[in-house]
């Protein structure tokens, strides 16, 4: 199958193509699981395969995709007609960044392959959850199981061939409950990740029983708490909200792909220009933000991007400073053409796709925030006057271009002097993008550092799916409007 991958690259390149890749997957499968209130209402699986062909002619993209690999001629040559037309109506020829001739492989690290479990152990898994979940508050009670298992094989016109093979587990538990008013409140856990590994055993089993017990506590504390203040005061982001509002406000706002208007669908655009880069103060002087796709343990490490680019540890944000992108080999040729310097010196490997069937477009890969130096969260709250700790991702709104953000958590704890007081429901804050993380004045420690998985990262028209990560500590933002 690759001689006659090749072959084909050949011969569309001998047409008089500039360059072709093609993605052939030969498996590509999806197993989920779900338990509602002790009933299993969800037990379904998929399993695709298929080839995603991209040619280049005079500075026009042409696309194909199947999984019918039958009449394969007919499918590279329906991508480079594809170009042929495009290329009569290009405005900006496409120029596409030098990389490196790449003959590699890639395994993500797991132990146990999950696919290899029986369901029958995988239920009995679940149940034991939901056990843990029936307790009194608990209204509902829903257990996930998601497992992910795909094989690519990349080639291009270029010389390189690459080979991933991907494993992925995505667990969550949550209980909703209803406080004297009728109204809704929900706890959720989602595991962070540690260690080198991301397969079956991952799934520790005493660590979900400690934080079933937790977030069913948690959930009552809400249940009879007073609303969230109308105030103005610290905001102490634990990682589970930490990680959305990195996620949409430093890293959707630095695919450059939005920032030089392509991208417009979920939330718009950037805020950034081209001539921010080296120049515009995103935040204070603690912030040093980065795409990092050299973790170990994450799904947004996957080894090499769809250009075929290896991973990369991008800085994005230095001290504060904006100095780089999430970026792909096409953006950042734009990029620099536009702004009449050279803004980026290559791809940082960010350019990925959903499946065989989506061209590749920058995406996330683990967009991490460096932990500083001011310690554990007892510490940073002992050196808070007047705050709220907030944790949990409820609902969010993002402003057209990213430029402003209104969060809504599950649960708030007040803080005064030094001293946390207790429980608020309804906790909310909002702010604007670049006063925010300018108003950024406590770090938390390594020990405070957690990589937090995004299984549903939606971006694109027609939409793709894609899953990445954050490692964030505990941060501390002044001066910001709660309960709003």
């Amino acid at each position: 199958m690759r001689k006659q991958l090749q072959e084909q690259i050949d011969r569309i390149k001998t047409a008089g193509a500039s360059y072709v890749d093609v993605r052939w997957y030969p498996v590509e499968e999806k197993e989920q699981l779900m338990m509602w209130n002790g009933n299993l209402k969800n037990a379904s699986s998929s399993r695709e395969s298929g080839l995603g062909i991209r040619v280049l002619y005079k500075g026009a993209w042409g696309f194909s995709a199947s999984s019918d690999i039958g009449s394969m001629n007919a499918l590279f040559d329906k991508a480079f007609e594809n170009a042929r037309i495009a290329a009569e109506r290009v405005t900006f020829p496409i120029r596409l960044a030098e990389k490196e001739s790449l003959q590699a492989s890639f395994n993500s690290p797991n132990r146990i392959d999950p696919f290899t479990i029986p369901i029958a152990e995988k239920i009995e898994f679940l149940k034991v959850l939901d056990e843990k979940l029936n307790q009194p508050g608990v209204f509902q009670r829903v257990c996930d199981l998601t497992f992910m298992r795909k094989q690519i094989i990349y080639i291009d016109s270029e010389g390189s061939e690459i080979e991933k093979n991907i494993i992925e587990v995505f667990p969550t538990i949550r209980v909703l409950g209803l406080d004297p008013q009728g109204e809704a409140h929900t706890r959720r856990f989602s595991p962070s990740v540690s260690g080198l590994t991301r397969g079956w055993e991952t799934l520790d089993l005493q660590s979900f029983s400690e934080n079933a017990e937790r977030i069913v506590r948690e959930l009552n504390q809400v249940l009879v708490a007073d609303d969230c203040p109308k105030d103005e005061r610290s905001v102490i982001l634990l990682p589970g909200i930490m990680f959305l509002q990195t996620h949409e406000t430093i890293g959707h706002a630095l695919e450059l792909d939005r920032i030089l208007g392509y991208e417009l669908a979920y939330a718009g655009g950037s805020f950034v220009k081209l001539n921010d880069f080296g120049n515009l103060r995103y935040g204070s002087t603690r912030l040093t933000a980065r795409a990092d796709a050299t973790v170990p343990n994450s799904p947004g490490s996957v080894g090499y991007d769809d250009d075929g680019i290896s991973a990369q540890d991008n800085l994005l944000i230095d001290k504060g400073i904006l100095v780089g992108a999430i970026t792909g080999r096409q953006m950042v040729e734009e990029a620099n053409a536009r702004a009449h310097r050279q803004i980026f010196s290559g791809s940082s490997g960010a350019n990925r796709a959903t499946s065989f069937y989506r061209v590749p477009i920058e995406r996330m890969t683990n967009i991490n925030i460096d932990p500083g130096t001011d310690g554990s969260l007892d510490d940073i709250v002992k050196n808070t006057e007047k705050g709220i700790i907030l944790d949990g991702e409820k609902s969010w709104s993002i402003g057209s271009n990213r430029e402003q953000f209104h969060f809504a958590t599950d649960i708030g704890w007040l803080v005064e002097d030094g001293q946390v007081l207790g429980v608020v429901k309804n906790s909310t804050y909002k702010g604007e993008t670049l006063k925010f993380y300018n108003s950024l004045s406590m770090v938390g420690d390594q020990s405070t550092w957690e990589m937090r998985y995004v299984e549903n990262c939606g971006k694109g028209q027609p939409n793709q799916i894609m899953q990445l990560g954050h490692g964030i500590p505990i941060c501390r933002f002044d001066n910001v409007k709660i309960g709003e």
